[in-house]
């Protein structure tokens, strides 16, 4: 482009190299000659270009940070004269609610007020009505009494008074009762409104309740359950009711403002204790807050506590299962293909795929532990006929109890503990090194406790759901029904490891719960059972 053609960056003419225009100091030279170095100096560095980018960008920013603000004002705004006018409102409700309750029981004190003169007046007006008929029956007497009195007949004299002297016997005068029958005083329905008027004088706006404090000494963490007690720092009777909030957390003293878990909420509590049923403590505390509210507005929250929710939680170890058990979390279900499938899968991946045969078939249904095809198991993983798997948590130490609900349909079935040590071959109650209850289905039923390779028959009904205590100090194992908390069996024993809880399973599923604490009614027993020899001690 030429300089000064149309759209050209400058509109000054183009002056000769040599000249300059008049001035002091005689001619300039112009910008545009000497290569542009001029130019360049004119324009404005990339450093000054990026300066003015972040200004623009934080101006931008504060504008849209302005204009945000102004919008949340200006909502505020409508805000209050909405919520004024619904206060408004609500409070006319109010005042009508109770002008209609006041009309009513007026209507109800005047009507009474009827009632009580209408049934004096009646009674007056009879008694006033007999005493008027009496008053006349007197008089006639009283007349016919003077009128006698002038007889000069003795004979008439005598039959008049004698018939005088029995009218005035029977007279209704002699047998009328001259006291009134209802009393002209209603004082009794007189009404003193002081007390009411100086409670409708102290009517105001609801104030904010007062903070609750949470007393620990009445709070109580016992049988998977949580039972929390507060109290006002005064009586409010204004209170409707209370909001608990409570989350899980694995930090010692007072919360911390962030934490993973969020705020769990109970609302509509109407008194000063609440009790968390059936709980999961799957983490080792758990923060609590309260706060009371009105019918209008919520107080602020209580100062947060931490109690400790201390339960034994574990996880199945899927590294340990036989690989014909499907392990997802705390749930195993027994799978006859599982194992085989995986053996074709590594053998096609090692380039050995070869076509089943009908023994090796993974469609073959399995008839029998002891006919089951060995599985590639890998290293600590159960294999052969030890349908087994571990959980991923020793316990070295204190006192433990867990749960496990189980097919009451599977073949066979086990639970109890076992050793680190316990061999990938090994079924459980085979050895020294593992404890059980064994359920078998397959052909001859039977419910056993079995240990090195000793077994038990048990006379109990068989539960559907299996509570295990292990008392590793004490080296006690006990098995219960976990609905009704009745002993099946007690392993006494002394622990010379950590032991894990162990699980077998064919052709059937079962179903752990940990995060359980103790049951209160297994320490009874447990109690009573260590000053007595239980009926269902150790094998012999």
């Amino acid at each position: 482009m030429q300089r000064g053609a149309p759209g050209a960056r400058t509109t000054s003419p183009v002056v000769p190299r040599g000249r300059g225009r008049p001035g002091r100091g005689g001619g300039r030279r112009s910008p545009f000659v000497g290569g542009g170095g001029a130019e360049r100096r004119g324009r404005p560095g990339m450093g000054e270009q990026e300066s003015i980018r972040k200004i623009i960008t934080t101006l931008a920013v504060k504008n849209e940070e302005i204009q945000n603000f102004i919008y949340s004002l200006k909502q505020m705004m409508q805000n209050v004269q909405d919520n004024s006018t619904r206060a408004q409102e609500d409070l006319d409700a109010e005042f009508q609610s109770l002008f209609v309750l006041l009309d009513e029981l007026k209507e109800e004190m005047v009507t009474k007020i009827k009632q009580e003169r209408a049934q004096r007046t009646y009674e007056l007006q009879a008694q006033l009505a007999a005493c008027t008929k009496a008053l006349e029956s007197s008089e006639e007497l009283l007349e016919a009494a003077n009128q006698t009195l002038g007889m000069a007949n003795d004979h008439e004299f005598h039959q008049a008074a004698k018939q005088i002297k029995d009218s005035v016997t029977m007279a209704p005068a002699f047998r009328l009762s001259l006291k009134a029958k209802a009393s002209d005083n209603m004082s009794h329905l007189m009404v003193d409104f002081a007390q009411e008027r100086r409670i409708l004088q102290a009517i105001a706006f609801l104030p904010v309740p007062s903070t609750p404090e949470i007393d620990l000494a009445e709070s109580l963490v016992a049988d998977n359950c949580v039972t929390l007690s507060w109290r006002m720092p005064e009586e409010d009777t204004k209170i409707d009711h209370y909001v608990l909030e409570y989350r899980r957390t694995n930090f010692e003293g007072p919360p911390r403002a962030k934490e993973d878990q969020p705020w769990m909420v109970v609302e509509g509590i109407r008194s000063t204790e609440y009790t968390l049923p059936r709980m999961k403590f799957d983490m080792k505390y758990m923060n609590f807050r309260v706060r009371a509210c009105n019918k209008a507005v919520a107080g602020e929250f209580s100062e947060p506590v931490t109690l400790e929710t201390r339960a034994f939680t574990f996880r199945l170890d899927a590294s340990t299962c036989h690989q014909n058990l499907r392990v997802e979390e705390l749930s195993v279900e027994w799978d006859a293909t599982g194992g085989k499938l995986q053996d074709v899968k590594a053998r096609e991946k090692d380039g050995k795929g070869r076509t089943a045969s009908p023994a090796n078939s993974p469609a073959r249904a399995v008839q029998s532990p002891k006919r089951m095809s060995l599985g590639r198991g890998g290293r600590d993983r159960f294999t052969a006929e030890s349908y087994t798997v571990l959980g991923d948590t020793l316990i070295d130490g204190d006192d433990h109890y867990w749960e496990v609900q189980f097919d009451r349909d599977s073949k066979a079935f086990g639970v109890g503990v076992a050793y680190r040590s316990l061999g990938k071959f090994d079924q459980l109650g085979k050895t020294s090194a593992s404890w059980c209850l064994h359920l078998n289905n397959w052909l001859q039923v039977s419910f056993s406790a079995k240990h090195a390779n000793k077994a038990k028959v048990l006379d109990v009904p068989v539960p559907d759901c299996i509570g295990v205590h292990c008392n590793f100090p004490e080296g006690i194992l006990s098995f219960y029904n976990a609905r009704t908390k009745q002993l099946l069996h007690t392993f006494r024993t002394k622990f010379t490891q950590p032991v894990l809880p162990a699980f077998m399973v064919w052709c059937g599923s079962f179903q752990v719960s940990s995060g359980l604490q103790v049951p209160s009614a297994v320490r009874c027993l447990q109690k009573r059972s260590s000053t007595a020899s239980s009926s269902n001690a150790s094998l012999p």
